[in-house]
């Protein structure tokens, strides 16, 4: 069977959409892959439906090899598992929740760890029954503050999440790399160039976890690698906090006068000029800055976080954000310094701040922020700062807090290195859960002594439609998409360009001879001049082209390929045998 582009439900726009702000959002709207319903929702059109399809077929194959089973759980959900587990609030204002008809709490579901972990409780209660992996391709729903970047952030996506359920950690440990082999293998079946990173595992709990990110300078997650092999998400970045100091010679702190010193450059001007060092130049790392966050709950309760860093760095508010999880970041706001006098927008000090201070608020450090470092900081008192405030000896934080930016050269944790950043798409996520969701609900087994033990869990996800969207931005040009053979709506495009019959008749002999050995055919056989045709291919995106036109005169036909360009010629009579050969090798 052959698909005509004359009915085929499909119609390639001319300009960008407006809010396309990457490539693969332009051209799969463009080409007609999907369509815009709201922000962050798109519909599938004939097209892209073709792809996503065979994005499944690639999970499936790779599930299904290492002995996971399918099955498929509603997306409306109850309530009540999701209370047992925290995260009915927990997730915060990303769940989707309604109510139905008689006043019952539901959600849209945005994951369905405790679907599957109930599901198992359900009919298992043996060790005998383990180890178990169940897997489904399933529709989820999450309400993204900021949708973007059409289907690479959406408000409704696939995904493919699978569990594994073991009786102890070593089974826990074996299922997780069967998962990491088979994740491996989706990817280069994809055709992805990707990296995995140590990530963090937020809302989902559980100890190791690990990213599948497909390298792109779209994406949204940064993350780091060193020449001795290292690898994260910055989120995960962790800072090896030096040795503490000997501050035996360090004076008593002093308070300055430092009017007009509104950035950390200008302060460390007037501190050289007027108080120099006996050492080196104060530099902008030899400040403390503190800076206050509120925290949203997911509860609604407001809190305030004050953090203390080298006045040289930022807080990444993505880092922040996966350590304060499930709370929400929000900026600490003049209302929020009015109901705090104690706090001085612009010269808080650390002695200001902290649990059991005046303001109350408590005061976690970065790692660099060591007993014995000497610093020059705010002194809560507007236009005066402190100079030689020591660590551990003028005051003493709350905690640690590892957040702040991460910078090209800085040294890897492992020693491996200078850190260099990237940009990439998250394809993946696996998580070696452990036993947080099978405690909650109440999931166990009689081990080989005839004891009831806890089930341990691994969580395995891979964002299904958004690889559509990543291989449609790593592979497509400033002409189109470049669909890679294994998921190509098409393995080729038949384009008949020209009036004559003979034309015509012979591209729609051909289509029906590739068609009959399996190939499959989408034949341009529109009333449409050739240059339509032409860049209607290009931008559609199939792998190889074939054109029928005034060539054929000469008993000619012409392949083009559409990732090289190159373009060959074969005889007419031969086109078939050939381009057999050539697209189901």
């Amino acid at each position: 069977m052959i698909t005509r582009l004359s009915q085929l439900f499909v119609r390639t726009l001319r300009e960008d959409p407006a809010d396309a702000e990457v490539a693969s959002h332009r051209w799969l709207v463009r080409a007609g892959y999907i369509r815009r319903v709201a922000p962050g929702i798109y519909s599938w059109l004939p097209l892209g439906l073709k792809v996503l399809a065979k994005v499944e077929r690639i999970v499936r194959d790779e599930m299904d090899a290492i002995g996971a089973q399918e099955v498929r759980f509603p997306a409306l959900l109850p309530r009540e598992p999701y209370e047992t587990t925290n995260r009915w609030s927990e997730y915060g204002p990303n769940l989707f929740r309604l109510k139905d008809r008689k006043g019952g709490d539901y959600l849209l579901g945005p994951t369905h760890e405790e679907m599957f972990t109930l599901l198992v409780k359900d009919l298992y209660s043996s060790y005998k029954d383990l180890p178990l992996t169940l897997y489904q391709i399933q529709t989820k729903y999450r309400d993204e503050a900021r949708p973007r970047a059409g289907i690479l952030r959406g408000r409704e996506f696939v995904m493919k999440d699978s569990y594994s359920f073991d009786v102890d950690d070593a089974g826990l440990e074996a299922s997780y790399q069967r998962h990491r082999e088979a994740y491996i293998a989706i990817m280069n079946r994809l055709g992805l160039e990707f990296v995995i990173v140590q990530a963090t595992s937020g809302a989902m709990g559980g100890s190791a976890s690990e990213e599948f990110l497909a390298i792109a300078d779209s994406g949204e997650d940064t993350f780091v690698r060193s020449p001795g092999g290292y690898a994260a998400n910055v989120e995960a970045v962790t800072v090896v906090a030096p040795e503490p100091l000997d501050y035996a010679d360090v004076g008593a702190p002093q308070r300055i006068p430092t009017p007009d010193t509104p950035t950390i450059q200008t302060l460390v001007d007037r501190v050289n000029a007027e108080y120099p060092r006996e050492d080196r130049p104060w530099t902008g790392a030899d400040t403390l800055k503190n800076v206050v966050f509120t925290l949203l709950q997911p509860d609604g309760k407001r809190t305030a976080l004050a953090i203390g860093l080298p006045g040289d760095r930022e807080v990444d508010l993505k880092r922040l954000e996966a350590a304060v999880a499930p709370a929400e970041v929000l900026p600490f706001g003049d209302e929020d310094f009015a109901a705090n006098p104690a706090l001085k927008k612009g010269y808080i000090g650390p002695e200001s701040l902290g649990e059991n201070s005046a303001a109350g608020v408590p005061y976690l450090v970065d790692p660099r922020v060591v007993t014995g470092t000497r610093w020059v900081t705010g002194s809560n008192a507007y236009d005066t700062h402190v100079i030689d405030l020591v660590a551990g000896r003028d005051f003493t934080p709350d905690g640690v807090i590892d957040v702040a930016e991460v910078r090209e050269g800085d040294p890897a944790p492992d020693g491996s290195g200078p850190l260099s950043l990237a940009r990439g798409i998250e394809m993946g996520h696996i998580f070696q859960l452990g036993r947080k969701y099978a405690e909650a609900l109440g999931l166990k087994v009689l081990n080989e002594q005839g004891k009831l033990v806890t089930v341990t869990m691994g969580s395995y996800g891979v964002g299904v439609s958004r690889a559509v969207a990543a291989v449609a931005e790593s592979s497509s040009d400033e002409r189109g998409l470049v669909w890679p053979r294994e998921l190509a709506p098409f393995d080729v495009q038949i384009l008949a360009t020209g009036k004559d019959a003979t034309v015509s008749d012979f591209a729609e002999k051909l289509a029906l001879e590739l068609s009959a050995a399996g190939v499959e055919v989408l034949l341009d056989d529109r009333k449409a001049s050739p240059g339509v045709k032409f860049t209607d291919a290009e931008i559609l995106g199939m792998p190889t082209a074939v054109v029928v036109g005034r060539g054929l005169a000469d008993g000619l036909v012409e392949v083009r390929d559409r990732a090289t360009g190159e373009r060959t010629e074969l005889r007419a009579d031969e086109a078939a045998e050939q381009l057999i050969a050539l697209l189901l090798p």
